[in-house]
């Protein structure tokens, strides 16, 4: 019987074959990603419970943005050398560590140091997962297309962060202790993930000789650097959108829109990235210039609804433009992933793709913490057109860039 080696905790354990752990790893990435934004609905019972304002939850979600900052910067490219399932098992286990840390310390100080903790489990393992999704699926099926393991990391990243709200926002509405039972059940899973991905098998070639540590960098080409820039750039300003709905849309829903449903704010981030999902299946199979393009019609049209539906206190019109955004938004990162991974040789994937990741978290945090600091002068619905102007011209900018560099 083949056993887990590599200096696995579970040695014992047997391997599965790559089919196998090409849909443990994925789910396990779809837990992580979704325990991540399950907060999101309940910062509202956090800010009730501890009597801290509405502008400290963006303190709070900085702490996970730095979290995952830090973890890409100095550890996010260390699955090319130590491998791809001990830095993900690695990751869980740094996931689990925070459940604890949000069941144990409820307080706002236990908020930060939890979703920091919570960050770096993230950052660790968004890079590697992609990486190990990809290579498993190539050794199970090599004759199948690549797009289909870039279309199940891209859905289980996304649509992670998606059901993370909604999952939030039910516990929230209809279970008791929801500020202590989603970490209870997400350290069980998180448990059980680490038992299954010991046995998932090995994909990352160890590279012949020693190589020195040193922090994440970026190591293109220059050939294909202007195709990198472009792409990193339209990382950075999806998930800045992204980062709107999971850290300022519930505030927001409350001050402005009058919407102190729990479920609803968790319902709406969750469409959001649920759309991002569905346009990432729908053009899983249409060429990437295809796809610029209806990213160029998407998220102009979802900002200009969003926009609207904010100065005309609208949630439909707010809801509906979070939808057309979040399908434009889950196509653009998708095509950065897949124009940076041309960039890329197999020993340097995991390092080109944590640069990616990089990229895109900084979209994630720094935003949000500048559309936090305004929030104290500036009112909600100013800020918030102002956002949805600024990102509109990084995405037509970036999306223009990277269709006219793929010609």
């Amino acid at each position: 019987m083949t056993t887990v080696r590599d200096g696995s905790a579970f040695k014992p354990l047997p391997l599965l074959h790559h089919g196998v752990g090409f849909w443990i790893v994925a789910v396990a990435f779809t837990a992580v990603m979704a325990y991540s934004t399950v907060p999101t609905p309940l910062y509202g019972l956090y800010e009730a419970a501890d009597g801290f304002p509405s502008v400290d939850v963006t303190f709070v979600f900085a702490a996970y943005a730095v979290g995952v900052v830090a973890a890409l910067y100095f550890a996010g490219h260390l699955s090319d050398v130590l491998g791809r399932r001990r830095m993900i098992l690695i990751a869980v286990g740094v996931e689990a560590a925070s459940a604890v840390v949000f069941a144990l310390w409820p307080e706002l100080p236990g908020l930060v140091v939890a979703r920091f903790v919570n960050g770096v489990g993230v950052g660790l393992l968004t890079a590697t997962a992609t990486a190990h999704i990809s290579e498993l699926r190539s050794r199970a099926r090599p004759d199948e297309d690549p797009a289909n393991a870039v279309t199940v990391s891209g859905v289980a990243n996304l649509g992670g962060l998606g059901l993370g709200p909604l999952i939030g926002g039910l516990f929230a509405e209809f279970l008791p202790a929801p500020l202590l039972l989603p970490h209870l059940v997400f350290l069980v899973v998180f448990v059980a993930s680490a038992i299954a991905l010991a046995m998932v098998p090995e994909t990352a070639t160890r590279p012949a000789e020693h190589r020195p540590y040193r922090p994440q960098r970026i190591s293109v080409p220059p050939s294909t650097r202007a195709t990198f820039v472009a792409a990193g750039a339209a990382a950075f300003s999806a998930f800045a959108v992204f980062g709107l709905f999971t850290s300022l849309a519930p505030t927001f829903l409350v001050v402005s829109l009058h919407e102190t449903d729990r479920l609803v704010a968790g319902a709406v981030s969750f469409s959001v990235f649920a759309a991002a999902c569905v346009a990432q299946v729908l053009f899983r199979r249409t060429p990437i210039d295809r796809q610029l393009r209806t990213v160029l019609v998407l998220l102009p049209t979802g900002l200009v609804l969003l926009a609207v539906g904010a100065v005309l206190t609208s949630l439909p019109l707010f809801a509906l433009g979070g939808v057309v955004a979040g399908g434009g938004v889950g196509l653009l990162f998708r095509c950065a992933l897949a124009r940076a991974g041309s960039t890329s040789e197999p020993s340097t994937r995991g390092e080109v793709l944590a640069a990616v990741f990089l990229i895109a978290y900084a979209g994630l945090c720094v935003p949000v913490l500048l559309v936090g600091a305004a929030l104290v002068v500036v009112p909600p619905v100013t800020v918030l057109v102002v956002f949805a102007a600024l990102v509109l011209v990084a995405v037509l900018v970036s999306a223009t860039r990277m269709l006219h560099l793929g010609r």
